[in-house]
């Protein structure tokens, strides 16, 4: 059975790749290398093309059998939406629309959709459900939720199943040291802490010490990357023994979280065996950061029969520290 896993030379769908072929799945890889990497895409048949080709799309599906898609291919800056808005519509929502169209000519019924926890927009409460009011507060936000709205028409309408994942923030690396988290710029707070301790950047910033939590930085919920890939793992799963056409929607989290200080000091500890230091500097508050993200995922837990394995803050950090030790011998050319 093949799965197209669309952005698979980018950090979750990588890494997505690796937990398909050990479950004995075949792989076909669709990624145009805007920000994934082409020595990423260690597993599976690597295909280059982008989702605004018709004609590419049509190709992969005629040469391959494909049973399901994973789509992983998206513009994910929730700051650069926010300047760039014509980007985020023209890729996220216009990409997945000529997918879809692609899947329905070729009668390809599953479809495993990487939504985002920026659909909620500001929360009205936490831990946050799928219930939750869906009022995102920037174009990325946006652009994903119009597609989730796009999946739940086309199960009713053309039989085109789904589940759409909404993701907190994804963490940690390949426990092997195979893969791990490159994105240039890198946004994320892990790899920025980790890049103070390896030299690759001389510094971090804390914006904002004063929110209402314990210690006063923003705490969010960190799921650890092969944790992710499990749950979509499972989703497929679910896809493809269901009888009849449906759409399902699945926070994920490990349903508490961490501090940025919290997370600094974990990785401090992590970083010392290796004689390495962390500075960080004291910055205002940012716009829209707010004090506390954490989901409930129970729903993801009770109907997908999944359970995150590495909850431990030390763990992720660990293995993202592994990954980041070794990045200078990875090779980054796309």
């Amino acid at each position: 059975m093949k799965i197209l896993v669309l952005g698979g030379a980018g950090y979750i769908g990588s890494h997505m790749a690796k937990v398909l072929v050990n479950a004995g799945y075949q792989v076909v890889v669709l990624d145009n290398l805007s920000t994934g990497f082409k020595s990423q895409a260690k597993y599976g048949e690597l295909v280059l093309a982008d989702l605004h080709d018709s004609d590419a799309l049509d190709r992969v599906f005629s040469q391959h059998q494909i049973a399901a898609v994973m789509h992983f291919a998206a513009a994910s800056l929730v700051g650069e939406s926010i300047v760039e808005p014509a980007k985020y519509y023209h890729n996220n929502l216009i990409a997945s629309l000529n997918l879809l169209a692609a899947m329905r000519r070729h009668q390809v019924p599953h479809l495993v959709f990487s939504s985002t926890a920026a659909v909620y927009g500001e929360p009205a409460y936490t831990p946050i459900d799928e219930a939750h009011p869906k009022q995102p507060i920037n174009p990325y936000g946006s652009s994903k939720w119009m597609v989730e709205q796009v999946l739940e028409d086309y199960a009713s309408a053309y039989g085109v199943s789904s589940v759409r994942l909404r993701y907190f923030n994804a963490a940690g690396a390949d426990p092997d040291g195979e893969l791990g988290e490159c994105h240039d710029p890198e946004t994320h707070l892990i790899p920025i802490i980790l890049q103070a301790a390896s030299g690759r950047r001389a510094s971090i910033k804390v914006f904002g010490q004063d929110y209402a939590t314990p210690d006063g930085t923003c705490v969010r919920d960190y799921i650890h990357v092969m944790d992710l890939c499990q749950a979509h793992l499972r989703s497929l799963e679910l896809l493809l023994a269901q009888s009849a056409p449906a759409s399902h929607v699945f926070n994920l989290g490990i349903g508490h979280g961490f501090s940025v200080q919290q997370v600094i000091d974990a990785a401090r500890s992590v970083v010392a065996a290796d004689g390495c230091t962390i500075t960080v500097e004291e910055a205002p508050r940012r716009a829209g950061d707010p004090a506390v993200l954490v989901a409930d995922s129970q729903l993801a837990q009770q109907r997908l029969n999944w359970q995150p394995e590495y909850t431990d803050l030390a763990t992720m950090i660990a293995h993202a520290w592994h990954w980041e030790k070794q990045y200078s011998q990875f090779n980054s050319s796309r």
